[in-house]
């Protein structure tokens, strides 16, 4: 997932080079010299065992011939009720742009995919 991630946030800088000049606003985020900011690299390792959980608790909800089908139905729903909820307050209370909002989102759904792919294949 984390790899996932980083791919997808290049990607979206490289389209949108606009993002990192967000990225760098001092006023907006903690300096990378904080502390608190080792946490930012922990997300993706906090929402992998989340998923796992709400996998093992709901996985007979989601059908599907292959594991692909199986994941891509677990992750998209599982972004609908986080991400999209998250992005929605994110949005509304952040000074940031909707560009950025987008972003993240994006981001968010390849990473909840690959961790839900990985998840699928693991738990047959």
């Amino acid at each position: 997932m984390v790899v996932t991630s980083m791919i997808v946030g290049q990607v979206l800088n490289n389209l949108f080079p606009v993002l990192m000049k967000e990225y760098n606003n001092p006023s907006l985020f903690r300096p990378w010299s904080d502390p608190l900011m080792s946490l930012f690299f922990l997300y993706p390792f906090i929402l992998a065992i989340i998923l796992s959980i709400v996998w093992e608790k709901t996985n007979k909800l989601f059908s599907g011939n292959t594991p692909t089908e199986k994941s891509f139905k677990f992750a998209l729903s599982y972004w609908v009720v986080a991400n999209i909820t998250g992005m929605l307050i994110s949005y509304s209370t952040f000074p940031v742009s909707f560009l950025m909002i987008v972003s993240w989102s994006i981001s968010s759904l390849f990473t909840v995919m690959a961790g839900a792919y990985v998840i699928v294949r693991m738990s047959k």
